[in-house]
């Protein structure tokens, strides 16, 4: 399988796993998809990690592949591609990516539907579609800006330029930078941590930030107010605030 899905303590790692370069060709864009909403649904999920292995993320699109399709045939599939990505960015769980290498052109983008990236010291990004004559087709005209602003965005876009780590950093284009031996260790570690909170906080924490990046404040607040009423009817926090107020901040065991 070109993508595979390991669960262990509560963290599932959607490993990547297409030698030389995980190029994401259609079976692997499809995989990715099924194994996505699987890690979504799975209840001994709880935190997700996306892992391309210690020496690439992804290098991109397969382009061979790509190549021999014309106009009608990327119009029957460019849905299917934005899909898959689409499902990893739904995943209504903690997603952390976990860098190394490349991360160019549809490996970029599949970074950016992640909630938080660490990148290794050697990592470079970008989205190099434009020197194929091409634009981004898998979210990255629509994701890049919306993290890092237009201006920024359209740079990378428009140039096709990749990116080292520190200058990805300071864009904020990846959230942490560490040596590339630590990449998976400090993800998995983020991930791990968020796998030991309240599931149904962390889900509307999530769904309120991102439904209300693509709303109005109005709406986005709405999405805010819903969510947290509905928390008083959980367990989680029953025990979260009984904890703080008997134990102190911090302790709380989550079921």
């Amino acid at each position: 399988m070109t993508v595979t899905l390991e669960v262990a303590e509560g963290v599932g790692t959607l490993r990547l796993d297409r030698p030389p370069m995980n190029a994401l060709d259609i079976a692997t864009q499809d995989r990715l998809k099924e194994l996505a909403e699987e890690a979504a649904d799975r209840d001994d999920v709880r935190a997700v990690v996306i892992y391309g292995g210690e020496r690439v993320f992804a290098a991109g699109a397969d382009i061979k592949e790509m190549q021999n399709m014309d106009h009608a045939a990327m119009v029957r599939r460019s849905r299917a591609l934005q899909d898959s990505f689409t499902a990893v960015a739904r995943i209504p769980k903690p997603v952390v990516a976990a860098v190394t290498g490349y991360a160019l052109g549809g490996g970029c983008e599949l970074a950016l539907c992640a909630d938080y990236r660490i990148a290794a010291d050697n990592a470079k990004l970008g989205q190099p579609e434009i020197l194929l004559g091409l634009i981004p087709g898998a979210g990255g005209t629509q994701r890049l800006p919306r993290l890092i602003g237009p201006s920024k965005a359209k740079d990378l876009i428009f140039t096709g330029r990749q990116v080292k780590a520190d200058e990805a950093l300071a864009i904020g284009l990846v959230d942490r930078v560490v040596p590339a031996a630590e990449v998976y260790e400090q993800a998995h570690a983020w991930a791990a941590r968020l796998a030991q909170g309240p599931a149904i906080a962390l889900r509307a924490a999530k769904e309120s930030v991102d439904t209300g990046l693509e709303a109005d404040i109005d709406t986005g607040l709405a999405v805010e107010r819903n969510w947290f009423a509905g928390l008083f009817a959980t367990e989680d926090r029953e025990r979260g605030m009984r904890s703080f107020v008997e134990e102190g901040p911090g302790k709380a065991k989550f079921v």
